[in-house]
C-alpha cells in the first residue's frame, strides 16, 4: 500500500507525464503538418479578410458548441452512475481530449473522463461512456453507408448485380446498427454468456439500464454533434472552394467520417489519414486537392488540438487515489 505522500508524488508524476506526452505529440504534429496549415494561410490570403474572420470565428464557436453538446450528453449518461454538474462534465470532457490525442483510437479519453468520478464508480463510467460512443458510431455508420451507396453508384460503375448485393448488405448493416443500439441490453445478455466476463456483470450492467426514451435522447445528442461538425466542414470547404456543389461536398464529408471511423489511429495521426482519404474522395468533384487537405487540417487543429490544449488545464484536477463519493 502506498503512503499518502507517495500517492501524491505518483499522482503528480502521472499528470506531468500526460501533459508532456500531449505537448510532445502536438509539437511533433505541427512540424509534420505545417505545410498544410501554411497552404491554408496562403489560400485565405486571396479571400476577403472579413469573410475569413467571420467563417473561422463561426467554426471556432461551433467547436465549443460541439464539445458542450458532448458535455451535456456525458452528464446525461453518467447521471445513472453519479450526479455531476455541467461544469464538472465540461472539465471531464476537455481533460479526456488531452488524454485522447496520444492514445490509440482515443482510448485515453475514457481515462480522462472517468478519473473525475469516485473510485468505485469509474468502471461503471467507462461502460456508460461506451453507450454514448456507440450512439455516435451509429450515426456515423448509418449516414456514411447511405453516402457510400451514392458514391459507388455514381463513380464506381459496378456490375448491377454486385451493386444490388452491396446495397442490400448496406441496408442490413444500417438496420443492424440501429436495432442493436435501441436494444443495447442484448449486449449485456451476450456478455453474461461469457464465463470469465459474467462475474463483472455489476460493471457492464449499466448499459442495459437505459430506457428507449433515454436512448432516443442520447442518439439526439449524437445527431446534433454530427450536424455541428459536418457544418464546420461545409463552412471551411465552401470558404476555400466556393464553386463546389454543396450536396456532393456533404456526401463526400459523410463518407470521410465513415472511412475514418473504421480506421484505427492516433488522434494526432488522424489528420494524415483524413487528408489522404479526403484527397481521394474529393478528387471526383474538384481538382483543388491542396485546398481540400488544407481544409481538413484546419478543422483538425480547431476541433482536436485547441480543445486538447484547453483540457490540459484540468489534468491537474484529477485525483487518481481516494476520490470521495
Amino acid at each position: 500500500m502506498l503512503t499518502k505522500a507517495a500517492k501524491k508524488i505518483f499522482s503528480l508524476l502521472i499528470k506531468v507525464g500526460v501533459l508532456v506526452l500531449a505537448l510532445v505529440y502536438i509539437y511533433h504534429q505541427f512540424i509534420e503538418k505545417g505545410d498544410s496549415l501554411k497552404r491554408f494561410q496562403q489560400l485565405v490570403n486571396h479571400i476577403s479578410q472579413q469573410q475569413v474572420i467571420i467563417t473561422m470565428s463561426a467554426i471556432g464557436l461551433l467547436m465549443l458548441v460541439n464539445w458542450i453538446l458532448e458535455s451535456i450528453k456525458w452528464k446525461y449518461l453518467i447521471n445513472r452512475v453519479q450526479k455531476i454538474s455541467i461544469w464538472e462534465s465540461i472539465e471531464a470532457v476537455f481533460c479526456g481530449l488531452t488524454w485522447a490525442i496520444f492514445t490509440p483510437n482515443r482510448l485515453g479519453e475514457y481515462a480522462g473522463r472517468v478519473l473525475f468520478l469516485p473510485n468505485r464508480k469509474r468502471i461503471h463510467g467507462v461502460f456508460a461512456m461506451a453507450v454514448g460512443a456507440f450512439g455516435q458510431s451509429v450515426i456515423t455508420n448509418v449516414l456514411g453507408a447511405c453516402a457510400l451507396m451514392w458514391y459507388l453508384y455514381t463513380y464506381s460503375h459496378l456490375n448491377i448485380y454486385l451493386y444490388i448485393w452491396i446495397f442490400v448488405s448496406a441496408i442490413l448493416f444500417m438496420v443492424f446498427f440501429l436495432v442493436l443500439f435501441f436494444h443495447i441490453q442484448w449486449i449485456v445478455k451476450l456478455l453474461d454468456y461469457i464465463p470469465y466476463v459474467k462475474k463483472y456483470h455489476r460493471f457492464f450492467d449499466i448499459m442495459g439500464r437505459y430506457t428507449k426514451p433515454e436512448l432516443f435522447k442520447i442518439i439526439g445528442f449524437c445527431m446534433a454533434r454530427f450536424a455541428v461538425f459536418s457544418f464546420q466542414y461545409y463552412l471551411v470547404i465552401h470558404l476555400l472552394i466556393p464553386e463546389m456543389s454543396v450536396v456532393k461536398m456533404m456526401l463526400m464529408v459523410l463518407i470521410l467520417f465513415f472511412v475514418q471511423s473504421a480506421l484505427p489511429s492516433l488522434d494526432l495521426l488522424d489528420v494524415g489519414v483524413r487528408s489522404a482519404t479526403a484527397s481521394v474522395l474529393f478528387a471526383h468533384i474538384t481538382t483543388q486537392a491542396l485546398a481540400v487537405v488544407a481544409a481538413v487540417s484546419s478543422i483538425w487543429l480547431i476541433n482536436l488540438i485547441i480543445p486538447a490544449i484547453l483540457g490540459s488545464v484540468f489534468v491537474f484536477k484529477l485525483k487518481f487515489f481516494d476520490r470521495n463519493v
